[in-house]
Protein backbone atom coordinates (compact mmCIF):
# COMPACT_ATOMS: atom_id res chain seq x y z
CA UNK A 1 0.00 0.00 0.00
CA UNK A 2 2.89 2.47 0.81
CA UNK A 3 4.61 1.82 -2.93
CA UNK A 4 0.88 1.73 -4.48
CA UNK A 5 0.36 5.17 -2.70
CA UNK A 6 4.20 6.63 -3.90
CA UNK A 7 3.24 5.68 -7.35
CA UNK A 8 0.28 7.89 -7.43
CA UNK A 9 1.54 10.44 -6.25
CA UNK A 10 4.61 10.79 -7.51
CA UNK A 11 4.20 9.00 -10.66
CA UNK A 12 7.49 7.41 -9.73
CA UNK A 13 7.86 3.50 -8.11
CA UNK A 14 9.82 3.85 -4.88
CA UNK A 15 13.28 2.95 -5.05
CA UNK A 16 12.73 1.35 -1.18
CA UNK A 17 9.00 -0.33 -0.04
CA UNK A 18 10.61 -1.98 2.48
CA UNK A 19 13.58 -1.38 5.17
CA UNK A 20 15.40 -4.07 3.56
CA UNK A 21 14.19 -4.54 0.00
CA UNK A 22 12.28 -2.63 -2.85
CA UNK A 23 8.68 -4.60 -3.16
CA UNK A 24 8.21 -6.38 -6.53
CA UNK A 25 5.76 -3.98 -8.61
CA UNK A 26 2.98 -5.95 -9.89
CA UNK A 27 0.40 -5.56 -6.71
CA UNK A 28 1.39 -2.28 -5.99
CA UNK A 29 0.45 -0.86 -9.93
CA UNK A 30 -2.78 -3.27 -9.70
CA UNK A 31 -3.61 -1.97 -6.31
CA UNK A 32 -3.01 1.83 -7.97
CA UNK A 33 -4.84 1.12 -10.64
CA UNK A 34 -7.61 -1.15 -9.54
CA UNK A 35 -8.90 1.14 -6.77
CA UNK A 36 -8.76 4.13 -8.74
CA UNK A 37 -5.44 5.73 -7.50
CA UNK A 38 -6.90 5.20 -3.68
CA UNK A 39 -4.76 2.41 -2.39
CA UNK A 40 -4.93 3.05 0.90
CA UNK A 41 -8.63 2.44 1.02
CA UNK A 42 -7.97 -0.99 2.76
CA UNK A 43 -12.11 -1.99 1.62
CA UNK A 44 -11.79 -0.93 -1.42
CA UNK A 45 -8.39 -3.66 -2.01
CA UNK A 46 -10.02 -6.36 0.17
CA UNK A 47 -13.15 -5.89 -2.21
CA UNK A 48 -10.79 -5.80 -5.24
CA UNK A 49 -9.07 -9.17 -4.08
CA UNK A 50 -12.54 -11.03 -3.30
CA UNK A 51 -13.13 -10.58 -6.40
CA UNK A 52 -10.03 -11.98 -7.60
CA UNK A 53 -10.39 -15.07 -5.64
CA UNK A 54 -13.71 -15.74 -7.35
CA UNK A 55 -12.07 -15.16 -10.64
CA UNK A 56 -9.76 -18.08 -9.85
CA UNK A 57 -12.55 -20.60 -8.68
CA UNK A 58 -13.54 -19.94 -12.55
CA UNK A 59 -10.44 -20.69 -14.00
CA UNK A 60 -9.95 -23.74 -12.37
CA UNK A 61 -12.96 -24.86 -13.14
CA UNK A 62 -12.02 -23.92 -16.74
CA UNK A 63 -8.50 -25.51 -16.47
CA UNK A 64 -10.60 -28.60 -15.46
CA UNK A 65 -12.64 -28.72 -18.17
CA UNK A 66 -9.94 -28.71 -20.71
CA UNK A 67 -7.73 -30.99 -19.16
CA UNK A 68 -10.24 -33.71 -18.25
CA UNK A 69 -13.12 -32.52 -20.70
CA UNK A 70 -15.75 -33.13 -17.78
CA UNK A 71 -18.19 -30.72 -17.33
CA UNK A 72 -19.76 -32.08 -13.92
CA UNK A 73 -15.86 -32.05 -12.61
CA UNK A 74 -15.07 -28.75 -13.63
CA UNK A 75 -17.97 -27.47 -12.10
CA UNK A 76 -17.20 -29.52 -8.51
CA UNK A 77 -13.39 -27.97 -9.04
CA UNK A 78 -14.92 -24.22 -9.34
CA UNK A 79 -17.07 -24.75 -6.04
CA UNK A 80 -14.15 -26.59 -3.85
CA UNK A 81 -11.85 -24.15 -4.54
CA UNK A 82 -14.12 -21.14 -3.70
CA UNK A 83 -15.02 -23.25 -0.29
CA UNK A 84 -10.78 -24.29 -0.31
CA UNK A 85 -10.35 -22.60 3.37
CA UNK A 86 -6.32 -20.97 2.61
CA UNK A 87 -7.59 -19.98 -1.25
CA UNK A 88 -10.38 -18.24 0.84
CA UNK A 89 -8.25 -17.11 3.93
CA UNK A 90 -5.97 -14.99 1.15
CA UNK A 91 -8.78 -13.54 -0.48
CA UNK A 92 -9.48 -11.28 2.63
CA UNK A 93 -6.11 -10.00 3.29
CA UNK A 94 -4.59 -6.46 0.84
CA UNK A 95 -1.61 -9.09 -0.29
CA UNK A 96 -0.04 -10.45 -3.25
CA UNK A 97 -1.36 -14.01 -3.43
CA UNK A 98 -4.78 -13.59 -4.94
CA UNK A 99 -3.36 -11.42 -7.82
CA UNK A 100 -0.26 -14.10 -8.22
CA UNK A 101 -2.75 -16.95 -8.30
CA UNK A 102 -5.00 -15.47 -11.22
CA UNK A 103 -1.65 -14.44 -13.02
CA UNK A 104 -0.14 -17.80 -12.61
CA UNK A 105 -3.47 -19.92 -13.85
CA UNK A 106 -4.01 -17.80 -16.46
CA UNK A 107 -0.48 -18.77 -18.34
CA UNK A 108 -1.09 -22.24 -17.42
CA UNK A 109 -4.01 -22.32 -19.16
CA UNK A 110 -3.11 -20.38 -22.34
CA UNK A 111 0.32 -22.55 -22.38
CA UNK A 112 -1.90 -25.66 -22.16
CA UNK A 113 -4.26 -24.30 -25.39
CA UNK A 114 -1.08 -23.32 -26.91
CA UNK A 115 0.61 -26.85 -26.68
CA UNK A 116 -2.33 -28.38 -27.54
CA UNK A 117 -3.91 -26.33 -30.96
CA UNK A 118 -0.68 -25.64 -31.29
CA UNK A 119 -0.58 -21.89 -31.30
CA UNK A 120 2.42 -19.34 -30.93
CA UNK A 121 0.52 -16.19 -30.18
CA UNK A 122 -1.47 -18.57 -27.51
CA UNK A 123 2.59 -18.81 -26.28
CA UNK A 124 3.22 -15.70 -26.33
CA UNK A 125 0.49 -14.46 -23.97
CA UNK A 126 1.31 -17.36 -21.50
CA UNK A 127 4.93 -16.15 -21.22
CA UNK A 128 3.70 -13.06 -20.59
CA UNK A 129 0.82 -13.55 -17.90
CA UNK A 130 4.25 -15.72 -16.10
CA UNK A 131 6.16 -12.88 -16.24
CA UNK A 132 3.38 -10.64 -15.24
CA UNK A 133 3.33 -13.47 -11.94
CA UNK A 134 6.75 -12.77 -11.56
CA UNK A 135 6.43 -9.14 -11.67
CA UNK A 136 4.21 -9.91 -8.55
CA UNK A 137 6.11 -12.30 -6.59
CA UNK A 138 9.50 -13.32 -7.86
CA UNK A 139 9.84 -16.91 -7.13
CA UNK A 140 6.98 -17.45 -10.41
CA UNK A 141 10.77 -16.52 -12.33
CA UNK A 142 12.16 -20.22 -11.35
CA UNK A 143 9.04 -21.43 -13.11
CA UNK A 144 10.64 -20.28 -17.08
CA UNK A 145 11.86 -23.67 -17.99
CA UNK A 146 8.50 -25.13 -17.68
CA UNK A 147 7.75 -22.66 -21.00
CA UNK A 148 9.52 -25.06 -22.76
CA UNK A 149 7.08 -28.04 -21.91
CA UNK A 150 5.82 -27.81 -25.47
CA UNK A 151 8.98 -29.74 -26.67
CA UNK A 152 8.05 -32.70 -25.14
CA UNK A 153 4.61 -32.82 -26.62
CA UNK A 154 4.85 -36.02 -29.51
CA UNK A 155 1.05 -35.14 -31.08
CA UNK A 156 3.16 -32.48 -33.48
CA UNK A 157 6.50 -32.23 -35.50
CA UNK A 158 9.49 -30.78 -33.90
CA UNK A 159 9.32 -27.04 -35.90
CA UNK A 160 5.98 -26.97 -34.65
CA UNK A 161 7.26 -28.04 -30.95
CA UNK A 162 10.26 -25.82 -30.93
CA UNK A 163 8.30 -22.22 -32.05
CA UNK A 164 5.35 -22.55 -29.47
CA UNK A 165 8.20 -23.02 -26.58
CA UNK A 166 10.33 -20.63 -28.15
CA UNK A 167 7.32 -18.28 -28.38
CA UNK A 168 6.42 -18.64 -24.70
CA UNK A 169 10.15 -17.82 -23.57
CA UNK A 170 9.73 -14.85 -26.23
CA UNK A 171 6.38 -13.59 -24.40
CA UNK A 172 8.53 -13.89 -20.98
CA UNK A 173 11.50 -11.52 -22.35
CA UNK A 174 8.69 -9.07 -23.77
CA UNK A 175 6.96 -8.49 -20.57
CA UNK A 176 10.07 -8.75 -18.21
CA UNK A 177 12.31 -6.21 -20.56
CA UNK A 178 10.12 -2.83 -19.97
CA UNK A 179 10.44 -3.04 -16.06
CA UNK A 180 14.19 -4.71 -16.14
CA UNK A 181 15.04 -1.72 -18.47
CA UNK A 182 13.53 0.65 -15.55
CA UNK A 183 15.60 -0.82 -13.37
CA UNK A 184 18.67 -0.54 -15.29
CA UNK A 185 18.07 3.47 -15.53
CA UNK A 186 17.25 4.18 -11.96
CA UNK A 187 20.17 1.92 -10.58
CA UNK A 188 22.40 1.41 -13.28
CA UNK A 189 22.80 -2.73 -13.00
CA UNK A 190 20.97 -5.74 -14.10
CA UNK A 191 17.76 -6.23 -11.82
CA UNK A 192 15.26 -8.54 -13.55
CA UNK A 193 12.32 -7.56 -11.21
CA UNK A 194 13.65 -6.57 -7.45
CA UNK A 195 16.59 -6.77 -4.99
CA UNK A 196 14.63 -8.99 -2.11
CA UNK A 197 16.52 -12.39 -3.60
CA UNK A 198 20.06 -11.99 -1.43
CA UNK A 199 17.15 -10.71 1.72
CA UNK A 200 14.99 -13.75 1.60
CA UNK A 201 17.80 -16.63 1.09
CA UNK A 202 19.12 -14.76 4.42
CA UNK A 203 16.54 -14.17 6.21
CA UNK A 204 15.59 -18.32 5.11
CA UNK A 205 18.66 -20.10 5.85
CA UNK A 206 20.57 -17.38 8.54
CA UNK A 207 21.18 -17.96 12.18
CA UNK A 208 17.89 -16.43 12.73
CA UNK A 209 15.92 -19.02 10.94
CA UNK A 210 17.67 -21.27 13.07
CA UNK A 211 16.27 -19.67 16.19
CA UNK A 212 12.70 -19.58 14.58
CA UNK A 213 12.29 -23.48 15.25
CA UNK A 214 13.45 -22.94 18.82
CA UNK A 215 9.93 -20.49 19.70
CA UNK A 216 7.73 -22.21 21.51
CA UNK A 217 5.36 -19.16 22.50
CA UNK A 218 3.48 -15.91 20.31
CA UNK A 219 5.90 -14.00 23.14
CA UNK A 220 8.89 -15.44 21.73
CA UNK A 221 8.21 -14.98 18.59
CA UNK A 222 7.33 -11.30 18.79
CA UNK A 223 10.56 -10.69 20.49
CA UNK A 224 12.14 -12.94 17.56
CA UNK A 225 10.35 -10.66 14.79
CA UNK A 226 11.66 -7.71 16.07
CA UNK A 227 15.10 -8.80 16.03
CA UNK A 228 15.79 -10.02 12.69
CA UNK A 229 14.07 -7.38 11.34
CA UNK A 230 15.94 -4.98 12.99
CA UNK A 231 19.10 -6.38 12.53
CA UNK A 232 18.32 -6.70 8.60
CA UNK A 233 17.64 -2.76 8.60
CA UNK A 234 20.76 -2.53 10.04
CA UNK A 235 22.68 -4.53 7.80
CA UNK A 236 20.99 -2.99 5.07
CA UNK A 237 21.83 0.29 6.03
CA UNK A 238 25.45 -0.48 6.59
CA UNK A 239 25.28 -1.79 3.16
CA UNK A 240 23.79 0.97 1.05
CA UNK A 241 25.95 3.56 2.86
CA UNK A 242 28.82 1.71 1.39
CA UNK A 243 27.65 0.74 -1.82
CA UNK A 244 25.47 4.57 -2.67
CA UNK A 245 22.07 1.74 -2.92
CA UNK A 246 23.38 -0.91 -5.01
CA UNK A 247 20.66 -3.48 -5.20
CA UNK A 248 23.25 -6.24 -6.39
CA UNK A 249 25.38 -5.07 -3.38
CA UNK A 250 22.75 -5.85 -0.76
CA UNK A 251 22.11 -9.36 -2.73
CA UNK A 252 25.62 -10.18 -2.44
CA UNK A 253 25.93 -9.50 1.34
CA UNK A 254 22.92 -11.35 2.12
CA UNK A 255 23.96 -14.39 0.33
CA UNK A 256 27.64 -13.95 1.55
CA UNK A 257 26.14 -13.57 5.26
CA UNK A 258 24.28 -16.71 4.64
CA UNK A 259 27.09 -18.74 3.76
CA UNK A 260 29.35 -17.50 6.24
CA UNK A 261 26.89 -18.71 8.90
CA UNK A 262 25.96 -21.92 7.16
CA UNK A 263 29.58 -22.95 5.91
CA UNK A 264 30.67 -24.44 9.31
CA UNK A 265 27.59 -26.34 10.25
CA UNK A 266 26.74 -28.10 6.81
CA UNK A 267 24.62 -30.93 9.09
CA UNK A 268 22.53 -28.19 11.08
CA UNK A 269 21.75 -26.76 7.74
CA UNK A 270 20.75 -29.58 5.68
CA UNK A 271 18.12 -30.29 8.92
CA UNK A 272 17.22 -26.34 8.49
CA UNK A 273 15.96 -27.13 4.79
CA UNK A 274 14.30 -30.49 6.17
CA UNK A 275 12.25 -28.24 8.52
CA UNK A 276 11.21 -26.00 5.74
CA UNK A 277 10.29 -28.71 3.73
CA UNK A 278 8.09 -29.72 6.54
CA UNK A 279 6.79 -26.25 6.79
CA UNK A 280 5.63 -26.62 2.99
CA UNK A 281 4.53 -29.88 3.33
CA UNK A 282 2.68 -29.58 6.39
CA UNK A 283 -1.50 -29.89 5.86
CA UNK A 284 -2.01 -27.42 8.49
CA UNK A 285 -0.73 -24.05 9.78
CA UNK A 286 1.57 -23.38 11.96
CA UNK A 287 0.58 -24.04 15.54
CA UNK A 288 2.05 -21.03 16.95
CA UNK A 289 -0.48 -18.39 14.95
CA UNK A 290 -3.85 -20.85 15.13
CA UNK A 291 -6.43 -22.25 17.56
CA UNK A 292 -6.65 -25.57 17.47
CA UNK A 293 -9.99 -25.91 16.02
CA UNK A 294 -8.38 -24.57 12.74
CA UNK A 295 -5.95 -26.49 12.68
CA UNK A 296 -7.95 -29.56 12.83
CA UNK A 297 -10.44 -28.32 10.48
CA UNK A 298 -7.45 -26.76 7.37
CA UNK A 299 -5.98 -29.86 7.99
CA UNK A 300 -8.58 -32.27 7.72
CA UNK A 301 -9.27 -30.76 4.30
CA UNK A 302 -5.77 -30.36 3.12
CA UNK A 303 -4.93 -34.17 4.01
CA UNK A 304 -7.86 -35.12 2.37
CA UNK A 305 -7.07 -32.84 -0.91
CA UNK A 306 -2.96 -33.81 -0.82
CA UNK A 307 -4.67 -37.93 -0.81
CA UNK A 308 -6.73 -37.24 -4.06
CA UNK A 309 -4.59 -35.15 -5.19
CA UNK A 310 -1.49 -37.95 -5.02
CA UNK A 311 -4.39 -40.53 -6.32
CA UNK A 312 -5.09 -37.80 -9.80
CA UNK A 313 -2.16 -37.28 -10.55
CA UNK A 314 -1.00 -40.62 -10.49
CA UNK A 315 -4.26 -41.94 -12.42
CA UNK A 316 -5.80 -39.36 -14.25
CA UNK A 317 -5.51 -39.18 -18.27
CA UNK A 318 -2.97 -36.96 -20.17
CA UNK A 319 0.01 -37.96 -18.98
CA UNK A 320 1.78 -35.15 -20.61
CA UNK A 321 -0.13 -33.00 -18.71
CA UNK A 322 0.17 -34.94 -15.11
CA UNK A 323 4.03 -34.83 -15.30
CA UNK A 324 3.99 -30.93 -16.42
CA UNK A 325 1.84 -30.10 -12.90
CA UNK A 326 4.03 -33.01 -11.32
CA UNK A 327 7.92 -31.05 -12.28
CA UNK A 328 5.49 -27.67 -11.33
CA UNK A 329 4.77 -28.85 -7.73
CA UNK A 330 8.69 -30.00 -7.23
CA UNK A 331 10.40 -26.84 -8.46
CA UNK A 332 7.70 -24.73 -7.12
CA UNK A 333 8.55 -25.56 -3.40
CA UNK A 334 12.20 -26.50 -4.24
CA UNK A 335 12.46 -22.85 -4.82
CA UNK A 336 10.81 -21.81 -1.75
CA UNK A 337 12.61 -24.23 0.34
CA UNK A 338 16.00 -22.64 -0.95
CA UNK A 339 15.01 -19.41 0.44
CA UNK A 340 12.39 -18.83 2.40
CA UNK A 341 8.92 -21.00 3.23
CA UNK A 342 5.65 -19.37 4.52
CA UNK A 343 2.32 -21.26 4.62
CA UNK A 344 0.91 -18.33 2.32
CA UNK A 345 3.37 -19.36 -0.44
CA UNK A 346 2.62 -22.82 -0.52
CA UNK A 347 -1.19 -22.06 -0.41
CA UNK A 348 -0.35 -19.69 -3.87
CA UNK A 349 1.54 -22.14 -5.72
CA UNK A 350 0.33 -25.52 -4.60
CA UNK A 351 -3.06 -25.66 -4.06
CA UNK A 352 -4.93 -24.87 -6.91
CA UNK A 353 -3.15 -27.71 -8.88
CA UNK A 354 -3.53 -30.04 -5.90
CA UNK A 355 -7.85 -29.00 -6.01
CA UNK A 356 -7.36 -30.00 -10.21
CA UNK A 357 -6.48 -33.53 -9.68
CA UNK A 358 -8.02 -34.41 -6.43
CA UNK A 359 -11.69 -33.02 -8.28
CA UNK A 360 -10.93 -35.21 -10.80
CA UNK A 361 -10.02 -38.29 -8.36
CA UNK A 362 -13.10 -37.34 -6.47
CA UNK A 363 -15.65 -37.51 -8.49
CA UNK A 364 -17.37 -40.93 -8.95
CA UNK A 365 -16.97 -42.98 -12.48
CA UNK A 366 -19.01 -45.78 -13.64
Amino acid sequence: MRAATELVATGHYPKRTEPFYFRAPGYPYFLAAATLGHPRSVAAGKAINAVLGALAAVLLAAFSARIFGSRPVAIATGIAAALHPGLVMLSTDVQSEPLFVVLLLISGYLLLAAADRPSSNLAIAAGAALALAALTRPAALALCPLLAAPLFDRRWPLRARAQVAASGLLGLTLALFPWTLRNAIVFRELVPINDAGGSAFYQGNSDWMMRFYEIQTPQEYSRWIGASFSDLERQTRAVDAASGGSPSALSRHFVDKTFQERGSDLAGWGRLLALKAWDWLRPYPHPLFWPRWVLWLVGAVNTAVMILAAIGLFRAPRPGVRAFAAAYLVLSMAVHVALIVVWRYRIASWDPVLLLYAGWAAWPRR
